[in-house]
């Protein structure tokens, strides 16, 4: 069972994979995309990379099968695609029911690598919006995860020293930015099970 850590004054929910199942979504999107610029992404590949903003997987795409995509219009191109299935995603309950039972009874916020018209649309589809004021996302850090900038900022905005933040994701990537950012990381693979 998914429950928060007694030393924990604050909680950061990571939101794709985490708060939300958004990641067969995100897939489906991203092989779109590769299908429109004439290679396949891997699904394997795809899972690595959790974590890791758009934008830098444009690169990291790139580079690996030799494209020249152009950041931005290939996010928006992603996005876009996702969008189709946006209606489609379901919140993930452990995690879900964590935030709203701890909804009013300490500082929880979202710190994501998504974008930030993307990330309202998402909390939206789940019912969760009504949750969190504070969300920081990839446009309002310099250094995405495994940095721990995200979750800085969220400590920062939420008012809590870092070591008492608890952070709950789903992503190497960003348990090595839980840990880089001296908080409590909860890795929720651990006690979930996605449908």
């Amino acid at each position: 069972m998914l429950t928060k850590n007694p030393n924990a004054q604050a909680l950061i929910f990571d939101l794709d994979g985490t708060l939300a199942d958004t990641m067969p979504s995100h897939y489906l999107a991203w092989a779109e995309v590769a299908r429109l610029n004439g290679f396949h992404f891997p699904e394997d590949l795809f899972y690595r990379l959790a974590g890791v903003p758009t934008f830098k997987i444009v690169g990291i795409l790139n580079e690996k099968f030799g494209k020249n995509m152009d950041a931005e219009e290939t996010h928006d191109q992603k996005e876009n695609a996702f969008l189709k299935y946006i209606n489609t995603i379901k919140p993930i309950p452990e995690v879900y029911n964590l935030a709203v039972s701890n909804f009013g009874k300490m500082p929880i916020s979202v710190g994501t690598g998504g974008v930030p018209d993307v990330v309202k649309l998402t909390l939206e589809a789940i019912n969760a919006a009504q949750y969190f004021d504070i969300i920081v996302t990839a446009r309002d850090v310099k250094n995405f995860k495994p940095a721990p900038d995200t979750f800085l900022r969220c400590a920062e905005l939420m008012k809590i020293e870092p070591k008492y933040c608890e952070v709950f994701e789903d992503s190497d990537l960003g348990i090595e930015a839980a840990l880089a950012a001296g908080m409590i990381a909860t890795d929720i693979r651990h006690f979930t099970i996605k449908n």
